[in-house]
């Protein structure tokens, strides 16, 4: 069985469209669909059926794609299998949240150009979202994303943890809380007061609301950021409160305050393709991130 034909099958069952697939992996829709027809042809089975103007796949077309996607994954591993024995090399596309990338990728790749000079490391800023989506489209090979311990994410992808911060909240002055949130009633004084949201994703405002739930109230949402400098200057100025982490240099500017009652902390994770991880260059990038941070690092094998 052909394995590009194979893979833009399993590229159809998760895109849903040709013209995704053929954006996905470089051939145009009418290359896309010839492919698919041969495929038909090899297994003798109709695998695509008209739905308007578009098609979807049969329930033959779903299992093979099922299968399919074992199928690449192994072709996969197995390529890698054999090029474990060579010493790192290629460039490694890695997408990650700003915070991972100034304190655990920027600092670790002056050692890794002097271990591996024939590693190159290409980077993108990218959030939790957008970084699973490059993942799924083969444009990375390496992502840096994070959840919460009170928002807790299912990865599509082969993840293992690379550390976590505690989450501190950071108040405007003269703010009426206490020094420590320990009780659900330490969050009371916070019920009027407006709150500064991620204008790139949703899990600050979730972050938030589960916090404020357990005080029995909604926070009201007023400004969305995503520059934590940004968010200091407007916490500085009174103009609302929000969660930062416990290491991030603007925790400095402004008033912070512990979260005792619950365990809050932002959680870091790598991220790769199920089959990829044993890739020499990747490791080799993932061994220095954990030489360069102190933080324990995980390297996925999957």
């Amino acid at each position: 069985m052909d394995i590009d034909k194979l893979r833009a099958l399993v590229e159809l069952a998760r895109v849903g469209t040709m013209t995704e697939v053929g954006r996905v992996t470089g051939y145009g829709t009418s290359a896309v669909s010839q492919q698919l027809a041969a495929l038909e042809r090899q297994v003798g089975t109709p695998l695509l059926e008209a739905d308007g103007r578009r098609v979807r796949l049969t329930r033959a077309g779903w299992r093979l794609a099922e299968h399919g996607r074992g199928i690449l994954a192994a072709v996969t591993a197995a390529e890698l299998d054999l090029a474990a024995g060579q010493a790192p090399q290629g460039p490694v596309r890695v997408a990650g949240f700003t915070s991972a990338l100034r304190r655990l990728l920027v600092p670790a790749l002056a050692g890794l150009r002097a271990a591996y000079p024939a590693v190159t490391v290409q980077l993108r800023d990218a959030e939790p979202d957008e970084t699973e989506a490059l993942l799924d489209d083969d444009r990375i090979d390496l992502g840096l994303v994070w959840d919460y311990t009170l928002v807790p994410r299912v990865w599509r992808h082969v993840h293992a943890p690379l550390g976590s911060v505690p989450m501190l909240l950071a108040v405007p002055p003269g703010t009426p809380v206490p020094d420590r949130i320990r009780t659900p009633a330490d969050l009371e004084p916070l019920r009027e007061v407006d709150w500064i949201g991620n204008s790139r994703g949703g899990g600050d405002d979730e972050l938030a609301q589960r916090l404020c739930a357990i005080a029995g109230w909604t926070p009201r949402v007023r400004h969305r950021v995503d520059s934590l400098e940004l968010l200091a200057d407007l916490v500085t100025v009174g103009q609302g409160v929000s969660v930062l982490p416990a290491d991030a240099p603007e925790a400095t500017r402004v008033r912070t305050v512990p979260l005792d009652l619950v365990r809050t902390e932002q959680r870091a994770w790598s991220l790769v393709r199920a089959g990829t991880g044993g890739w020499p260059a990747t490791r080799a990038v993932l061994g220095h991130l954990a030489g360069a941070s102190g933080w324990r690092t995980g390297i996925p094998t999957g």
